[in-house]
């Protein structure tokens, strides 16, 4: 783990503590100094580097755009580079831009111009006012004071969303040249139905408050065999795990699986009552345990026998 990591996460939610410089990079890179699993993990919402424009942009402070966030989940997987496994996270907020979207899936009533007719203005993200440019944060207040152009939407796109998943692409392609296969797992968090904040694990609370949730595009994105040995292995822990409910996968899921290609991917939802104090934006003593699980389910996923990742 290198020392901005290691800067970042001593600074915590503090959100004076994560203003971005003008031109600050992306993303980052946690590369292993060689790569022994075939896996590429990525953590497209954790990034908290918030700007000084945008901020003056929007109606809402800091603390409240942070809602959207998934904090601290880049930390919980910050055990990759250790394993051989590269790790690739945003760097820019997920209320900035959205790297789990289409690139241009945008609402046209945030927009003082007319938006090009290759913009997806229909989607049902775009609907829920969470499209490439998100509308509103996680509980619904909008963010903006005012109506943006559609040059600021391309300027975002071509400085973060692009270098993102061209990266992320090279990963993913390099890694299943080097292996035969590639299992892309994107790593998210999900708002808890009823949060905890004594640090103990939620396993118990059944499918329709689950810990934990695989998303495989309903069987499309990878072989059963991942999905299956990712749930035997965090039941077997007493997480409550659902499968494609409520979230089967975002762009990333869709767009990388491949598995007749050998590109494998799965999206995995972590409940953040687990881990943090999600009023505070603070973390909770079971992150440290959380992460062992997920070192221990990445090790286990990279091991899969290639034989083993075809249709059932």
């Amino acid at each position: 783990m290198d020392a901005s990591f290691d800067a970042q996460r001593d600074a915590g939610p503090d959100p004076a503590a994560v203003a971005s410089p003008p031109n600050a990079p992306a993303f980052e890179i946690l590369a292993p100094q060689s790569q022994r699993l075939p896996l590429v993990l990525a953590s497209p919402h954790s990034g908290n580097a918030y700007s000084a424009a945008f901020l003056a942009s929007s109606r809402l402070d800091a603390r409240a755009l942070r809602k959207s966030e998934d904090c601290f989940v880049d930390e919980i997987f910050a055990f990759a580079p250790g394993l051989g496994v590269p790790l690739i996270r945003a760097l820019f907020p997920r209320a900035y831009l959205d790297v789990n979207r289409e690139a241009y899936e945008l609402d046209p009533e945030m927009f003082a111009d007319p938006l090009p007719a290759y913009v997806n203005t229909r989607s049902p993200r775009v609907a829920a006012g969470l499209g490439t440019i998100a509308r509103v944060v996680a509980n619904g207040e909008d963010i903006y004071k005012g109506k943006l152009r559609f040059a600021e939407a391309l300027d975002r796109v071509s400085r973060c969303y692009t270098p993102y998943h061209n990266a992320l692409r090279q990963l993913v392609d390099a890694t299943r040249d080097a292996f035969g296969h590639v299992l892309l797992i994107d790593c998210h968090s999900m708002p808890s139905a009823s949060a905890t904040t004594d640090g103990r694990r939620g396993g118990g609370r059944g499918a329709s408050h689950p810990d934990i949730v695989l998303g495989d595009c309903f069987g499309n994105a990878c072989a059963p065999a991942v999905i299956d040995a990712a749930e035997e292995y965090l039941c077997g822990l007493g997480y409550a795990v659902s499968r494609n409910n409520p979230y089967a996968g975002g762009y990333t899921t869709r767009h990388y699986g491949r598995p007749r290609q050998g590109i494998h991917t799965l999206q995995i939802e972590i409940a953040r009552d687990l881990y943090m104090d999600e009023a505070a934006l603070t973390r909770l003593p079971y992150l440290d345990v959380l992460a062992r699980h997920m070192t221990v389910l990445v090790d286990t996923l990279g091991l899969l026998p290639p034989h083993g990742l075809g249709p059932r």
